[in-house]
C-alpha cells in the first residue's frame, strides 16, 4: 500500500476519530506520519502544553520518589533468605513465614488488591471449619500413633472415638 500523500510505501495506519461513530483512516509513510502525528499551534495552546508538563513532571517525581530504596527493601526471611526488594521484582514469597515477616508491607498491598485483609470467598467443602478443632484431630491422631505403639488398646479406643466424634461434628 501506498502513502496517502506520496508515493512512498505506507508504513504506517492511522485511523482519527472525528466524531462519535465517524472516523478517518490514512495510510502514511514515516516522513507524513510524524507530521501527520506532531501537534500544531491550532491543536494545543502554549498553557496546555504548560500544564501537562507540569503534572506529568509531579507524577514522574512522585514514582522515582517511590521507587527509590526504603528500609522494608532490606528486610529479608530468616528461613528463605528472600528480601522483600526481590519480593517486589518477582512478584513471588519464598516461603511461608514470609507472611508474617512482611506482614506490615503485605497487608497495604493485600486490602489494595483484594478491598479487605480477610479471605471472604469461597472455601472447599472438606476444608477444616475450625483451625482449633483441626490442631485437636492432628494432635488425638498422633497420640493414638503413640497408644498403638505402647500397646495401649483401651486408650487407643477412646481416642478413636474422640477423632470419630469430632470428624462427624465436621461433617466428614
Amino acid at each position: 500500500m501506498k502513502c496517502d500523500k506520496c508515493a512512498k510505501p505506507a508504513t504506517f495506519h492511522i485511523t482519527d476519530i472525528i466524531e462519535k461513530g465517524k472516523h478517518r483512516e490514512s495510510h502514511l509513510c514515516e516522513e507524513h506520519a510524524r507530521i501527520h502525528l506532531s501537534p500544531t499551534d491550532e491543536t494545543l495552546d502554549p498553557p496546555a502544553i504548560s500544564e501537562i508538563a507540569k503534572k506529568l513532571a509531579q507524577s514522574v517525581g512522585a514514582q522515582s520518589a517511590r521507587s527509590s530504596a526504603s528500609a522494608a527493601d532490606t528486610i529479608a526471611c530468616p528461613m528463605c533468605q528472600i528480601t522483600y526488594l526481590e519480593f517486589r521484582n518477582t512478584g513471588r514469597l519464598g516461603c511461608p513465614h514470609d507472611y508474617e515477616v512482611f506482614r506490615d508491607e503485605l497487608m497495604p498491598l493485600l486490602e489494595n488488591i483484594h478491598g479487605e485483609p480477610r479471605h471472604s470467598g469461597k472455601v472447599p467443602r472438606r476444608a477444616p471449619r475450625n483451625t482449633r478443632q483441626q490442631t485437636t484431630l492432628i494432635q488425638l491422631r498422633n497420640e493414638l500413633k503413640r497408644a498403638i505403639a505402647a500397646e495401649d488398646y483401651e486408650a487407643a479406643a477412646r481416642l478413636r472415638d474422640r477423632i470419630k466424634g469430632i470428624e462427624l461434628e465436621q461433617g466428614r
